[in-house]
């Protein structure tokens, strides 16, 4: 779980926009009308309407992240999203969510999964979550974090193996991410990581043909 540092995200503020005279314009101008437009949809709250407590993944309990921990986008339309990126919290599953909602925790991850299987979303899919500590990453992933520690092998369970991949199977039906090691990585495959999770003891094998079988079962 990442504790720090967000996204390490530039953010361009309401003022520096809007009253900056020459020198903002420029500024402005310097970001390219890629990044105008998302930097615009964040201050406007434009993009896909959102409803309050909805969930993307059926079955999941929504448990807020601060809006600190994440920034506003309208996935896949501005970010295409082709990762999963898989964690363990270092702790609880109320832990997790007690520090998503922190707006001092600086991070937090779409969803959490704990031991007996049960699957909390704490960040709308359409939006950034900062949880893997890589821009690039956050901006086309979506992260699962795990209950447990990373040292200890009963922390992923039978219960929490199959509970995460449907999940898992469910986000790459929709974001048509192909259901492989190059597409669902661990946080200690992100490019500039310094975590370690999920760690030696999950199972990669396992779990990704858990994916794989849930994936086919549902069909196109």
């Amino acid at each position: 779980m990442e504790r720090t540092g967000g996204d390490r995200d530039r953010h361009v503020g309401r003022r520096a926009l809007l009253v900056g005279g020459l020198g903002a314009a420029a500024g402005a101008a310097a970001l390219g009308r890629g990044e105008l437009a998302h930097v615009w949809d964040r201050l406007s709250g434009g993009g896909t309407p959102r409803e309050n407590g909805a969930v993307d993944f059926p079955g999941a309990q929504w448990a807020a992240a601060s809006p600190a921990n994440y920034r506003r986008a309208d996935r896949p339309h501005d970010y295409a999203i082709d990762r999963v990126v898989i964690h363990t919290v270092q702790g609880s599953y109320a832990m997790a969510l007690r520090v998503f909602a922190d707006p001092a925790h600086a991070a937090a991850a779409h969803y959490v999964v704990r031991r007996d299987g049960r699957v909390a979303q704490t960040v709308r899919e359409q939006d950034v979550a900062f949880h893997a500590g890589n821009r690039a990453y956050n901006e086309r992933s979506i992260g699962i974090e795990h209950e447990g520690f990373v040292d200890r092998a009963s922390s992923f369970t039978d219960a929490m193996y199959r509970s995460s991949a449907r999940l898992t199977a469910d986000i790459c039906a929709r974001y048509g991410i192909p259901v492989d090691r190059q597409h669902i990585i661990g946080h200690v495959e992100v490019p500039g990581a310094d975590h370690t999770d999920p760690g030696r003891h999950w199972d990669w094998a396992w779990y990704v043909r858990l994916v794989r079988e849930t994936r086919e079962r549902s069909g196109p």
